[in-house]
């Protein structure tokens, strides 16, 4: 049986663990600006938005669309499976969209009584001007791919506004990971393959090469707040990442795509839930950073609940 003084040890343990691979914050952010310097890009220069799409070519891999290997996916003709990778793009460009405008707001409210001349203070206020890039590169693709934007419902949009108000640090930055690094796992599938169109392999490519900074500086952050915030932070950043987890999956794809494609929206949305090929695709995206947020003591408790019944996380 543990004892109360042994669990105290293994606590303190942990502690002396999780500071050893603490890295310095401003060396930390130095390379982060110094790999900004020398790997950053201009959407509306670096991409040629005007070149004609390219005929028989994806906007989105089709094993990464919602519906792939469905009894509804087997019945759709490949125009139409083409045409639902298409709004589905532009239905994650839009919540890509939303995530980077709270991204930025939370990163200000970082650094708002940060040392303003400080290297890691430099560096969020670059990765704020990378987010505004990626916020238009992402609405001008959607509008330059024919589909509209897909918002998020008006209970998660209010729900976010809550969140960009009142969320503590560690809770920040484990929202700021959710919204980046399933994305970024699906980008570095999508910009590599020739079945996609040029103009998309481009957006993901530059994105993917920016947003590896932001990964980087939120997990060296938020390690560090696991270690130093009070538990009281510690189990709030639990519970409500597992709340935010449950959120981005029911968000991810927003339903309207399947009607405006033709389908029946309840059928849809019955077959993707019912999906074993979908669920192991969000799994497998998430996994990185599970394991990630399982090593700093964010997924215990309720909150390792909440991801589990997100979809994101294996039983």
């Amino acid at each position: 049986m543990t004892t109360a003084p042994d669990l105290a040890e293994k606590e303190q343990q942990v502690l002396k663990d999780a500071l050893g691979l603490l890295k310095d914050r401003e060396q930390v952010a130095e390379r982060l600006l110094e790999s900004s310097r020398k790997h950053s890009f201009d959407p509306d220069t670096e991409l040629d938005w005007d070149a004609p799409f390219e005929d028989g070519k994806w906007f989105w891999p089709p094993e990464l669309v919602s519906l792939y290997d469905t009894p509804l996916w087997r019945r759709m003709s490949e125009e139409q499976r083409m045409d639902l990778a298409r709004h589905e793009a532009a239905s994650l460009a839009s919540l890509g969209i939303w995530f980077e405008v709270i991204l930025m707001q939370l990163l200000v409210r970082h650094i708002y009584d940060k040392p303003l001349t400080s290297n890691h203070v430099r560096y969020a206020l670059t990765e704020i001007a990378d987010e505004c890039r990626h916020s238009m590169m992402f609405a001008r693709m959607i509008k330059r791919g024919g589909a509209p934007a897909y918002p998020v419902s008006r209970l998660h949009h209010n729900m976010a506004r809550l969140l960009k108000t009142i969320s503590t640090t560690p809770g920040s930055f484990t929202a700021t990971l959710l919204g980046e690094e399933i994305l970024d796992w699906m980008q570095r599938l999508t910009f590599p393959d020739e079945r996609i169109q040029p103009l998309i392999r481009g957006v993901t490519r530059i994105h993917v090469i920016e947003e590896a900074r932001h990964v980087r500086y939120a997990r060296e952050e938020l390690r560090r707040q696991m270690v130093s915030c009070p538990r009281w932070e510690a189990e709030l950043t639990r519970v409500s990442s597992g709340e935010a987890a449950r959120v981005f999956s029911i968000s991810f794809v927003n339903p309207q795509v399947y009607e405006n494609v033709g389908l029946d929206k309840r059928e849809a949305v019955a077959q993707v839930k019912a999906s074993g090929h979908r669920r192991e695709v969000m799994q497998n995206g998430a996994r990185r950073l599970t394991d990630f947020l399982d090593e700093i003591g964010v997924l215990r408790g309720v909150g390792r609940k909440l991801w589990v019944s997100s979809g994101l996380l294996a039983k």
